[in-house]
């Protein structure tokens, strides 16, 4: 069988499971939302005389009051319609509505709302429609504000896009009339209750065992680390898997948009930034808490994402004595997020020559660790790459391991295996100058993954 041929039937084979791998929820009738509605507006003005608690506490309030209703309204409906009736409207009281399951599902990684009768998910890697619906934009709206609401940020016409996270961790994004034309729209990208060990990465294929080992020695002898990769393709998740390996005895300085990393450590100062208020006022961005970590006597810092102008002080941290920064960035390429870091650099304002700017990442960046989604939904790292130097204006780069895509399984499933180059990196005698005694195993040309 050809190759194309096989892609082509894995593929089939895949988008076929799309009906059968829905979350299935049943259709609701007329009488149901009204009955739902009459239940949600009482629950709303009675919960407001009973002063809460806790959430135990709401919940048992809940189902009292609930119990009530329905030996007045219910006469005709059994204990299951009841009961769904019920769960349906803790959702939208305590939880987020309709896509509350699709978020209690641990299998299910992203959830996306196009508008409120288009709800997408993501699966093992794969995108599939949900038949979970809301019940209007309004009612999508509310549960934006849910999210939000909590943890200060706010979205309205002045601000139509808003970057937040759920309690766990979960990073949202939500953005409204009239940037989305086709009503509010929302995208959360789900975190493990429990953060991925570097066991997990090597159970999902993400690298082997010597290119852990290896990464866990370089993170311990404060090499500066920068992660790249696309959308979706597990950068946070590596990020903080390698943060994971930073001594506990260490001060730790985590910045990030909305915070999302989740460390072991004790010794941790986490430092979110802050959007406008509606007068424009009171903005704190990436770039101010950059510059603020420097004064708070850090040994790590770790910069959830650089996008911006603060990659400039990123770099100049890692050049003044802040060894064993890790960070992430946007890219497709270990090259490219040179690149784009370049561009960064001067979106700070400063006319500087490339050449200096070029000096300075050089100087930053000791490892590039890239990762990619690849096109059967799973997340590799494909290079772990050294920066050399600079060969005149030329950043000179050298692949450590790579991951060498060799076809495609009859399931659809993309095959290969990791590869070492076998040269050994530059910074072996700083390694084993901090007591990591460098096995020979692990840059021995081509091992089996």
């Amino acid at each position: 069988m050809s190759l194309f041929k096989r892609y082509i039937e894995g593929a089939n084979t895949i988008a076929s499971t799309k009906d059968t791998f829905d979350v299935s929820v049943p259709k609701r009738s007329k009488e149901f939302w009204n009955l739902e509605s009459n239940l949600h507006n009482y629950l709303l003005e009675e919960l407001k005389k009973y002063p809460v608690q806790n959430k135990e506490s709401e919940i048992k309030k809940i189902e009292e009051l609930a119990e009530a209703f329905f030996d007045v309204e219910g006469g005709r409906l059994t204990f299951e319609e009841k009961q769904e009736i019920l769960n349906y409207v803790k959702d939208e009281l305590l939880a987020y509505g309709p896509i509350s399951p699709l978020l209690d599902n641990p299998l299910i990684s992203e959830v996306m709302v196009n508008n409120y009768d288009e709800v997408y998910y993501e699966k093992n890697g794969k995108v599939f429609r949900s038949n979970v619906n809301f019940i209007d934009n309004q009612h999508v709206m509310r549960v934006i504000e849910r999210i939000v609401s909590p943890i200060g940020r706010r979205v309205d016409e002045s601000s139509p896009m808003v970057d937040a996270r759920l309690p766990d961790g979960s990073r949202v994004n939500a953005i409204i009339p009239p940037l989305s034309l086709k009503g509010p729209s929302l995208t959360i990208r789900k975190f493990s209750d429990t953060p991925f060990t570097i066991k997990d990465l090597i159970h999902f294929g993400s690298l082997n065992e010597m290119m852990a080992e290896f990464l866990e020695v370089c993170v311990k002898s404060k090499l500066n680390i920068f992660i790249s990769g696309g959308t979706g393709s597990g950068k946070t998740s590596t990020l903080n898997v390698l943060s994971s390996f930073i001594p506990n005895t260490e001060r730790i300085v985590t910045i990030e948009d909305a915070a999302e990393l989740k460390l072991i450590q004790e010794h941790i100062v986490s430092l979110e930034s802050r959007p406008p208020n509606i007068e424009g006022k009171g903005e704190v961005t990436i770039r101010d808490l950059v510059r603020n970590s420097l004064r708070m006597r850090p040994d790590r810092i770790v910069v959830g994402e650089v996008r911006g102008a603060e990659a400039l002080d990123m770099l100049q941290a890692m050049n003044t004595g802040h060894d064993g920064s890790l960070s992430t960035g946007h890219a497709n390429s270990p090259r490219d997020i040179l690149s784009r870091l370049e561009t960064m650099v001067l979106m700070a304002g400063y006319e500087l020559p490339v050449k200096a700017i070029r000096d300075q990442i050089t100087n930053a960046i000791d490892i590039i660790v890239h990762q990619s989604r690849l096109k059967d939904g799973t997340r590799r790292i494909t290079h772990i790459t050294e920066v050399l130097g600079l060969e005149g204006e030329t950043i000179v780069l050298q692949d450590l391991f790579v991951f060498r895509e060799l076809g495609i399984s009859q399931d659809g499933r993309i095959e290969g295996r990791f590869i070492s180059s076998g040269i050994l990196p530059r910074f072996t005698e700083q390694l084993e100058m901090n007591g990591f005694k460098i096995p020979g195993s692990w840059f021995v040309g081509e091992w089996q993954k």
